[in-house]
């Protein structure tokens, strides 16, 4: 066989003379939480804030707030205008 033509196999070991072997948990992993969630660690987190993120939510509460005002405000514009042609219409009409 050549330098350049190595070849590398990968084997899974299933059994080593007659006993299973079992793999090894990724990192803290049970083998029966594999995959699993544990919600139990949100229980508290649901109902507060995480202060880190206050910047974050400061700024979005900014925007929504002056987004509301300026969709009022325009809201404001169309009535008093609509209300002014009505106006102008009914003068014309008598």
């Amino acid at each position: 066989m050549a330098a350049g033509n190595e070849q590398t196999i990968e084997v899974e070991v299933v059994e080593i003379d007659g006993v299973a072997v079992v793999p090894r948990p990724v990192k803290g992993e049970t083998p029966n939480t594999r995959g699993r969630i544990d919600w139990t660690a949100w229980q508290g987190r649901v109902r507060r804030l995480d202060a880190r993120w206050w910047p974050l939510w400061l700024v979005l509460g900014t925007i929504f707030l002056v987004l509301a005002v300026v969709v009022g405000i325009c809201c404001a514009v169309v009535l008093v205008a609509w209300q002014i042609f009505k106006a102008i219409l009914k003068l014309i009409g008598k």
